[in-house]
């Protein structure tokens, strides 16, 4: 059997989704902040079999394909069963619809992001990535959860809400950056989205983490803040919509 280099990515793909079945089993048992970090690692891979694609140039149909069945299982169905577990059972049938947004909505998201899809590189997303979506949840969990009594207060009352609004984020038409591939022709093409991205990565490394839901939730703001920004501009009619928003993209482009 010839094993070629497209073998490279789809092993970081595997991972990927090995790490949603764990992060599920994990769920199951009880022990959540574990789970949780299953999900953030499944993003770490995520990123990496793009990398690993790139180097060894071998992007093609079937790893766009197999990476979206990946993210639907690490970045739908695993965050979904974790909020669901952790406190959402508590809203009983409400409760399950809530947390099923999750997978159905990331699903939509990724089938509507392959039929779009137009070569292996992309400028932006349309919607909230799905990656995005489950750390978000995630690092909420893990910035707000008690060991003892789980979700308490605000933090309880804001889970299924968030939820929600991350799940139309997904399926909605705002832009939103992806990351920077730190190359000299990327950071003359966009500076501010690789400064951008590179402050990040110093404040979590500074915070050792605890800032994560913080930059995620500003990544989530900046790009409402956009849209809403060309949209107003639009109404208005003092420029081109097209141009305008291919303007504002280039001048205030962000990552996380």
């Amino acid at each position: 059997m010839k094993i070629t280099r497209a073998v490279v990515p789809s092993l970081f793909t595997v991972l990927n989704m090995f790490c949603g079945f764990l992060s599920i089993v994990n769920s199951s048992e009880g022990q959540f902040d574990v789970a949780a970090w299953f999900i953030i690692l499944g993003g770490v891979f995520d990123s990496l079999d793009g990398v690993m694609a790139r180097i060894t140039k071998s992007s093609s149909e079937f790893g766009v394909e197999f990476d979206s069945l990946s993210d639907v299982v690490t970045f739908g169905a695993a965050p979904a069963f974790l909020v669901y577990k952790l406190h959402l059972y508590q809203l009983e049938g409400i409760g399950l619809i809530i947390s099923s947004l999750l997978v159905i909505f990331g699903g939509i998201r990724l089938a509507r992001f392959n039929v779009q899809l137009v070569g292996f590189d992309k400028d932006y997303f349309t919607g909230l990535p799905i990656p995005a979506s489950a750390i978000t949840i995630v690092a909420f969990v893990l910035s707000f959860r008690d060991e003892v009594f789980g979700l308490r207060g605000l933090a309880a009352d804001i889970l299924a809400p968030m939820v929600v609004v991350v799940s139309l984020l997904m399926v909605s038409k705002i832009k939103y950056d992806p990351i920077p591939k730190f190359s000299k022709k990327d950071f003359k093409k966009h500076p501010i989205r690789v400064i951008s991205f590179a402050a990040a990565g110093l404040i979590l490394l500074f915070t050792r983490g605890k800032a994560l839901f913080y930059i995620f939730v500003v990544f989530l703001l900046f790009g409402i803040i956009r849209y809403a920004y060309v949209a107003l501009r639009r109404m208005m009619g003092y420029v081109d919509a097209t141009a305008e928003e291919e303007r504002a993209e280039e001048a205030t482009s962000y990552d996380i």
